[in-house]
């Protein structure tokens, strides 16, 4: 059965619409693992963006086809040689990064066919993963991790701390975090790896 890289996600439409706030209109935009193409095609549709889906499930790829919006099924762990440098303006990687096999290579090539990333990832650092670990003792369940151990999508578990020392080793440049709490995108929010149930990062290569 193919790897399923867009789960169903609650809290979507509220990620939708923090990542529509991110994207000039007219951009050039991936989204690696669009699931069913919603966020592209809502990204044509109103702020008439040159649209490319990248998802590995035939369901997925599918649904995106019925919604009009042009998709390739490939392996992000693969790699994307089909596509050349810097063909998009803007890649999308939401609430993926943490499913596929090798997220320091997806994150490389996010940015070989892209000038900008929007990266969405869950934050295992938030205060209700910790106390459920803590005292519980129960692998955690919260809004934006509505998963049981047995059929979670996630692989790789990472704070908002990993990620920004991922960033830093591979030469990213962070031009902003944008942690979500309580379903509010709060820029510059305080204790945002304790806080934040999730965050969005504005990311581009180092120069050189």
């Amino acid at each position: 059965m193919a790897k399923r890289y867009c789960m169903p996600d609650p809290t979507a439409a509220l990620t939708d619409e923090i990542l529509l706030q991110h994207v000039e209109r007219g951009s050039r935009v991936v989204d690696f693992g669009c699931g069913d193409g919603r966020l592209l095609a809502k990204l044509r549709d109103v702020h008439d963006c040159d649209v490319q889906g990248i998802d590995l499930d035939p369901e997925h790829v599918l649904a995106a086809i019925e919604r009009g919006v042009p998709v390739v099924r490939a392996n992000l762990d693969a790699g994307l040689s089909e596509f050349p440098n810097q063909s998009f303006d803007i890649a999308v990687l939401s609430q993926t990064l943490q499913q596929v096999l090798r997220p320091q290579f997806v994150l490389e090539e996010m940015l070989r066919v892209a000038k900008r990333g929007l990266v969405v990832v869950p934050n295992f650092g938030y205060w209700q993963v910790r106390f459920q670990v803590l005292w519980q003792g129960r692998a955690p369940i919260t809004e934006s991790l509505p998963y049981e151990w047995y059929n979670s999508p996630n692989i790789h578990f990472m704070t908002l701390r990993d990620f920004r020392s991922l960033c830093e080793k591979q030469g990213i440049r962070i031009i902003r975090e944008i942690p979500i709490i309580k379903r509010r995108a709060i820029p510059e929010a305080w204790g945002a790896n304790l806080r934040a149930e999730s965050a969005l990062y504005v990311l581009e290569r180092l120069a050189g």
